[in-house]
């Protein structure tokens, strides 16, 4: 066993078959490799191809004349050279013509040991050099290629993009990214064998695709695939096509493709940068349920390095305090006249270099990139010192509802952090008012309902807000632990449209009133929106009809209104 130790890194006996049709030579290169290897013999090609299907998987190297009866050496190498799964195993021809060696590696033999046999140290070497190659091209491969597509993986992907580029410079290549919508959801409905299905269904067609022309494909993501091509502009009958395919396979079952171009890929930038862009023209498509594409522009670069820009500053941003809250008043008017009663922070973003930069731009940013939580932790504290602060200077309380996000609800120290912010400004939990989507309750209502009882038992007030944008039942209606409604300010803006619109918030207001909940309506903008919303009972109004969100300032203005300091 030590020479088999010293024939093989691993130490273990390889299996290899000597094919010669003359008893002698088979049993001279037997007893040459035997002390090293374990071997089996065949005496023409179809005894030897009988075997080798045999033992296809432990068959480590054959080494195979070419001159037989029945079949000879050639006709075995094609027939080897044509199967996937023999042509892994390594051939060496036993020769004495020189001229059969151009012949023989077209068929894909890996070397030769020429006749007679007189060199044993030689053909050892070669045996074993010739199996190492094999075996490290074999593990090269199985990380090269997806498991499941057989396209590249994303790695090798790029190494080969970035090869071709330096033998083709001058070639326009288009990077493109294809994504399966809402990949997850096929899944749970149809089964982890349906998607896998679905997948190799967009292989096979970028393989099609790709046959004959320039490119390479590679499966960068579960449900995500790169393709790097010579510049075309048939991509929407080349994405139709994939799509076709897939839905042919689908059945009932609609299966939506979005893609993404970088048309005439800058070879200045780095290969991976110009697929990141790919998928950033992909993900604008993500909230299309069609398929479709969308091409890379100079707009969408200025915005990926706005976006980046932001990112990289909201650090510095909350440091220096760049962040200022605006405050919304909420007036009650249920009265004869309206009355100042609570406010929302809403906040802004005094950028030094692009200047006051509106929430749309920044929260959905920080919300992708996990960046909310610090933020919202910013706005929390900032409200309640206000709220302490005009406790001071008015004697009376405004209290101040703040957002909290669906990444806060999962977070186990949420409720003392709160408990600790109301506790070091000196004002009182039932002063403080959180707002939590109706979305966040649909995602995962048993934690969510369990985190607000929590809040709620300590004092805090909770406002659903966006009431009408999720999909929540009227039966969760009933067990959810809120104390105010905020309804979605889309059906503020249909109530003096048509009647429909207007019933649907009778019909919400008088749900509400059912569970004793009063209900606030947000983005109330006009004196005919606030007349219908008192008509039909809503108690409190938000909007640019009392007022746009104003900073401290100018809303003390607003609370020496309400006490007749003005």
């Amino acid at each position: 066993m030590a020479d088999a130790a010293r024939t093989s890194r691993d130490g273990i006996r390889r299996l290899v078959m000597i094919v010669d049709d003359e008893h002698i030579n088979r049993r001279v290169l037997g007893k040459i490799i035997e002390k090293d290897y374990d071997v089996i013999y065949a005496e023409d090609g179809r005894e030897a191809l009988d075997l080798i299907r045999k033992r296809e998987k432990t068959l480590s190297m054959i080494l195979l004349d070419l001159i037989m009866p029945k079949m000879d050496g050639y006709e075995v190498l094609a027939l080897l050279h044509d199967d996937p799964n023999l042509s892994r195993i390594p051939v060496i021809v036993l020769t004495s013509e020189r001229t059969a060696e151009v012949r023989s590696l077209q068929l894909g033999a890996a070397d030769f040991i020429p006749k007679p046999y007189d060199m044993p140290e030689v053909i050892l070497a070669r045996v074993r050099r010739s199996i190492e190659l094999a075996e490290d091209n074999s593990i090269i491969s199985a990380t090269e290629n997806d498991s499941l597509t057989g396209l590249y993986t994303k790695e090798f992907f790029f190494q080969h993009g970035n090869r071709y580029d330096q033998y083709y410079p001058d070639t326009p290549m288009d990077a493109a990214v294809i994504n399966i919508n809402r990949f997850r959801l096929i899944n749970e409905l149809h089964g982890r064998l349906f998607g896998d299905t679905v997948i190799i269904t967009v292989a096979e067609q970028l393989n099609r695709i790709l046959d004959g022309t320039d490119g390479i494909a590679c499966r960068s993501d579960a449900d995500s695939f790169y393709l790097y091509i010579s510049h075309r502009d048939n991509y929407d009958e080349l994405l139709s096509s994939i799509a076709a395919a897939v839905n042919d396979i689908a059945g009932s079952s609609r299966i939506h493709l979005r893609m993404g171009i970088y048309v005439n890929a800058d070879k200045c930038v780095d290969i991976e940068t110009r697929f990141d862009r790919a998928a950033f023209a992909c993900n604008s498509l993500r909230n299309s349920y069609n398929t479709g594409f969308t091409l890379y522009d100079n707009s969408m670069h200025e915005k990926e390095i706005y976006s980046e820009k932001l990112i990289g500053d909201m650090d510095t941003g909350v440091e220096k305090r760049q962040f200022k809250i605006y405050y919304q008043p909420k007036y009650n008017i249920t009265g004869p006249e309206p009355v100042l009663t609570s406010a929302e922070a809403l906040i802004r973003w005094d950028h030094p270099q692009y200047g006051l930069v509106g929430p749309g731009n920044f929260v959905p940013l920080f919300e992708e990139n996990g960046l909310v939580q610090k933020l919202d932790r910013y706005v929390w504290r900032e409200a309640a010192a206000q709220i302490k602060s005009w406790k001071d200077k008015y004697g009376i309380t405004i209290p101040i509802s703040v957002n909290v996000s669906r990444i806060d609800i999962y977070d186990p120290e949420l409720e003392q952090e709160l408990l600790d912010i109301v506790h070091e400004n000196g004002i009182e939990p039932c002063e403080y008012l959180l707002e939590i989507t109706e979305s966040a309750y649909t995602d995962n209502s048993e934690q969510i309902i369990e985190t607000v009882k929590k809040l709620r038992e300590d004092g805090f007030r909770v406002e659903m807000d966006d009431f009408g944008s999720g999909y929540s039942s009227l039966n969760m209606l009933a067990t959810l632990p809120i104390d105010a409604l905020k309804l979605d300010m889309v059906f503020i803006r249909k109530i003096g449209v048509d009647d429909k619109g207007l019933r649907m918030v009778q019909l919400m207001i008088d749900i509400a009133k059912f569970l004793r909940i009063p209900v606030i309506a947000e983005g109330v903008e006009t004196k005919e929106q606030y007349d219908l919303l008192k008509k039909v009972g809503c108690e409190i109004i938000q909007g640019f009809y009392f007022s746009k969100p104003v900073p401290a300032d100018e809303f003390e203005k607003l609370i020496e209104a309400a006490l007749g300091q003005n």
